[in-house]
């Protein structure tokens, strides 16, 4: 349970309000709402004890905020504010002195969530998102957040990349997208980017991107598999394994921002 003060509520309730006004969550419908809960953190934000201060989005997405742990808000937090700067970058709003007050207040709130508790933002960006109700993965994010925490990045790298193997089947089993369990990490992506460009979901400079995540997720493997805990290796230095973690991550993130604008009503 987070203790959040009425400023503090006021301030995530202002953030969220972009683009449909105060009283809303983004441009979240009650559908893409739910989806984006169950999708990203296996929640069901339908649960009633989430309306128990009414049955609005905004207080909805509020009691949760308050009711649930200090981490997983945070993720939720995060997440949403991802969405928001999807959604306001390159609207005239984008550089007002309105917005600049509104992401400095809620970035301070984010900082001081985790100054208070304590929390270590490994991987970087905070890219261990828990996207279904599932004990491996909720082990799996927790050996590796330790494994950061105590500043061993070296061996994170195979669970890490595990976690990755999880989080692309699950996109493409909610994309609907067949494979094959013996497929490697760097094919999943594949698919992915083909099923994106025959939608037409990307730009240019995005359908890039991903190809050139392609190519680092397939060296990944080969980290993983002769440079890793995996097997009997010499494993990398500290400062590399932070490296290719912090480069994982990064691309997780991206990918996961790609994956948001699903959730647009």
């Amino acid at each position: 349970m987070t203790n959040f003060t009425r400023s503090e509520i006021r301030t995530i309730e202002e953030a969220v309000a972009f683009p449909q006004g105060f009283g809303y969550v983004l441009d979240f419908s009650d559908r893409t709402i739910a989806e984006f809960f169950e999708d990203e953190f296996g929640i069901d934000f339908d649960d009633k004890k989430y309306s128990i201060n009414g049955t609005s989005k905004r207080n909805r997405l509020t009691t949760f905020l308050k009711i649930e742990s200090t981490p997983t808000s945070l993720r939720v937090l995060k997440s949403i504010w991802e969405l928001r700067e999807g959604l306001i970058t390159g609207s005239e709003h984008e550089n007002s002195a309105e917005n600049a007050r509104t992401k400095k207040k809620f970035l301070d709130l984010i900082e001081k969530l985790e100054t208070d508790t304590g929390i270590v933002d490994t991987p970087k960006g905070d890219a261990l998102d828990k996207f279904s109700p599932n004990r491996t993965l909720d082990e799996l994010i927790a050996d590796i957040k330790r494994n950061f925490s105590e500043n061993k990045p070296e061996a994170a790298v195979d669970h890490l990349h595990t976690y990755c193997m999880k989080k692309f089947r699950h996109i493409l089993n909610v994309r609907e997208i067949s494979y094959n369990n013996t497929e490697a990490l760097h094919a999943l992506v594949g698919k992915y980017r083909n099923t994106l460009n025959q939608g037409k979901e990307i730009s240019q400079f995005t359908d890039k991107a991903l190809k050139f995540a392609v190519v680092i997720f397939e060296e990944y493997n080969t980290i993983r598999n002769h440079h890793s805990l995996a097997h009997d290796n010499e494993i990398l230095t500290n400062s590399e394994a932070r490296f290719v973690c912090d480069t994982i991550s990064d691309l997780i993130i991206f990918i996961r921002s790609i994956e948001a604008k699903k959730y647009r009503s």
